[in-house]
């Protein structure tokens, strides 16, 4: 077990609220915290009630575990600050929550003697009560030193989670996998309940769940060979038609489904469910289906 480590927090947001008040539940006392939006405040007396709400260099210059958890464009200048005004010192342990970030951001801080370590956890957040159950299980992209290892072990344990090790060259890559499985997917639904209510549907969501639940279990556990539909059976008039009542109900959606389906084509075109010759024409479909312009040949059978 950790010694107890008195915890500040720069950035209380969605993340940072939380995260504070699973480490003060796991026996770190929480010291101060930054938080200057009415939200932030508002996550602050919910969750970590009592704690002085301070300046970041105040916040700094009273903890031992510095979390800092603001957005990733702002994370290189609040490091740079915070080390700039004094208030990261020696032997502190400073942990980012950025996704796309590694180690680089807080060389300043790993300059002045601190022990730097990036803890992004792979969850979508409430930033309230509801995620701290929800940390169980979760998993957390890390980068860190050999000195640092144990630390973030001890602290991911410590939240109920488990960590995925991430080599500073692949922060990105790794943010960038986790972006496109969640925040398109946010997208790719909310599209997908427009064109059902486009369609007469009352309740779009209870519609898609089962199918998207049951599609999403599939993938995880199958990969490409969970994939179904009209594209891998290469049924070009379903997917012409799908278009131009996309066309004609939901525009909007079009360039995305036109996405999807190309790399849902390549895909099955890869592995051979699909033939070299639909494929051809499948594509010329759907790139024509955002030109406006009709191919002239119809595929029959």
């Amino acid at each position: 077990m950790t010694a107890a480590l008195r915890v500040g927090v720069v950035g209380a947001g969605r993340v940072g609220a939380v995260l504070a008040a699973a480490l003060r539940d796991a026996g770190h006392p929480v010291v101060a915290v930054a938080g200057e939006s009415e939200a932030s405040r508002a996550r602050i007396a919910d969750l970590l009630p009592g704690i002085p709400v301070e300046k970041p260099t105040a916040v700094a210059r009273a903890c031992d575990l510095l979390l800092l958890t603001v957005p990733d464009d702002m994370l290189d200048n609040v490091v740079s600050t915070l080390v700039g005004a004094g208030a990261i010192r020696a032997g502190q342990y400073v942990v980012h929550t950025s996704g796309r970030h590694g180690l680089t951001v807080l060389e300043p801080a790993r300059l002045v003697g601190a022990n730097p370590i990036a803890m992004h956890p792979a969850m979508t957040f409430t930033g309230t009560a509801l995620d701290l159950g929800r940390l169980a299980g979760c998993v957390f992209g890390v980068t860190a030193g050999p000195a640092e290892r144990e630390i973030a072990e001890t602290l991911i344990a410590q939240f109920g989670g488990r960590p995925m090790w991430v080599s500073e060259e692949h922060r990105t890559l790794y943010h960038a996998g986790l972006a496109h499985g969640a925040n398109h997917l946010v997208t790719l639904v909310t599209e997908a309940m427009e064109m059902l209510t486009a369609a007469g549907g009352d309740s779009p969501a209870d519609t898609l769940r089962p199918l998207l639940e049951a599609a999403l279990d599939n993938a995880l556990n199958q990969g490409d060979r969970a994939l179904t539909g009209p594209i891998v059976r290469g049924d070009v008039e379903t997917v012409r038609a799908h278009l131009r009542d996309l066309t004609l109900n939901a525009p909007h959606t079009l360039p995305s489904y036109v996405a999807m389906a190309r790399s849902t084509l390549n895909r099955a075109l890869s592995d051979g469910r699909i033939m070299p010759l639909r494929a051809a024409k499948m594509s010329q479909v759907l790139e024509a289906s955002l030109s406006g312009v009709e191919p002239h040949n119809r595929v029959v059978g």
